[in-house]
């Protein structure tokens, strides 16, 4: 602060991580490692200095402190000094065994039990890939606006995926596990179940029909098709994005932006230690449970600290960051479509024909329109008011606030789906999606079928 700055803010970080990866049947990957620094922010006006370190020494830091001060702004001016008091925000979840303390053996044999199980589904399962990971990230914030906050976050992660061959070629399955959560994971879930499952889903897939093309109604499974409303409506509620004109949601609080029966939520403070959950985030304020659209009507964006300051309100807990290498950015935490109240099985009924999807993949976004692509990894038929045939793999196509509102019917089956890395500006950080059952009056599949 001493050349001017009117904001400084040091964010300390001390992370380990572990993993192991078993392909065809032999672990092929067993890492451990360590990442520890700081990053140090200095505002002045709209510029931003930033400058990172890995010594954590005192002179490292006021080394690192300078050089940010000097990107920020050259010259001289007054010192300010800042007393800080701690404030922790509580923890959402309670880790009963940290990772760091189990046997690298014990998580090996997980591996080997998810391979043993997917392959006694049936000699169509030709390869089997098992992932298991863990990390544990404590971070310590300070500003010169007197914050001084810290967290401690674990998260355990285990995906199993299977590729079953036959006369349609190859056709893969996968299923994943993570949660911000220690070892006691594998108390909650059977990994032999979760890689059963990997292969049932390939082994169906085999006497899938090409995917139909042209526009339909589709109905979007419990949990599986939180990813396209992460992408296509999330991205646009960040604050930064509006800020730069480069979302369709730009100027719209206060107006109906989808079917009155849609709730969009983002909560960081989400129960269950779901993925992207956390008692502070990166810049040191408390998660939220950020109510963005309501009953159809937006009523807020996603803000992180700077910008926040700039617009004279308080941070919503959105800012984040990837380590301490990066500065902190708006990004989403769990984001979701709140329950409704119609039955799923009554939602299917009622679609005479369309396209069940019960998983998504990948796809592009573009935030500036809202126009995606995703990719369908599980998806059926529905015929006469049910579920009939799987789909090959085929594509979702349509844009994202006019999916909002031709929502006609919302289920009460809300579920969390898997485990994710969101990208944005070249950093990823782990975010959770989710939605109950849900139909959408039309929406584009780009299959095959003729």
């Amino acid at each position: 602060m001493a050349t001017g700055g009117e904001f400084a803010e040091v964010f300390a970080e001390d992370k380990r991580s572990s993993s192991a990866l078993l392909d065809d049947g032999r672990i092929e990957e067993l890492t451990s490692g360590r990442d520890r620094g700081a990053g140090i922010r200095v505002v002045v006006g709209d510029t931003t200095g930033f400058a990172h370190t890995a010594d954590l020494t005192e002179e490292g830091l006021a080394s690192a402190a300078r050089a940010a001060a000097a990107a920020a702004r050259g010259g001289g001016g007054d010192t300010k000094v800042v007393g800080l008091s701690r404030h922790d925000a509580p923890s959402p979840v309670t880790v009963e065994q940290y990772p760091e303390d189990v046997a690298k053996a014990t998580k090996v044999a997980l591996l080997t039990e998810a391979d043993e199980a997917a392959r006694s589904e049936g000699g169509a399962i030709s390869q089997v890939m098992a992932r298991y990971a863990d990390s544990r990230r404590r971070i310590l914030v300070a500003n010169t606006e007197g914050l001084l906050s810290g967290d401690d976050q674990v998260k355990t992660l285990f995906s199993v995926s299977c590729v079953a061959l036959g006369d349609t070629g190859m056709q893969t399955g996968r299923e994943s596990i993570g949660h911000t959560v220690g070892f006691e994971l594998f108390d909650r879930y059977d990994v032999a179940d979760l890689a059963r499952k990997a292969a049932q889903r390939a082994l169906t897939k085999l006497a899938a029909r090409p995917a139909p093309s042209g526009a339909m109604p589709v109905v979007v499974g419990p949990g599986g098709g939180g990813v396209l409303f992460h992408e296509a409506c999330g991205h646009g509620l960040e604050a930064d994005l509006v800020a730069k004109s480069a979302s369709v949601f730009a100027g719209r609080v206060g107006q109906q932006v989808a079917a009155p029966m849609v709730t969009l939520i983002d909560d960081g403070t989400m129960g269950g230690g779901q993925w992207g959950c956390f008692a502070i985030d990166d810049e040191g304020r408390p998660a939220q449970r950020n109510v963005l659209i309501e009953n159809g009507v937006l009523t807020d964006y996603m803000w992180d600290g700077l910008r926040a300051r700039k617009q004279g309100r308080p941070s919503s807990g959105n800012g984040r960051r990837q380590s301490y290498q990066h500065l902190p950015m708006v990004r989403m935490t769990n984001t979701y479509i709140a329950n409704g109240d119609d039955e799923p099985a009554d939602i299917i009924a009622g679609t005479e024909s369309g396209v069940y999807v019960a998983q998504l993949g990948g796809g592009q976004v573009n935030t500036a329109t809202g126009d995606f692509v995703f990719g369908m990894t599980e998806a059926y038929l529905i015929e006469n008011g049910e579920i009939t045939d799987p789909l090959r793999e085929g594509n979702l196509i349509g844009n994202g606030p006019e999916v909002l509102t031709r929502i006609d019917a919302l289920g009460n089956d809300f579920e969390m789906g898997s485990p994710g890395t969101c990208g944005k500006d070249g950093q990823g950080v782990p975010v959770g999606d989710g939605t109950p059952t849900l139909r959408v009056t039309q929406l584009t599949i780009g299959g095959t079928a003729a």
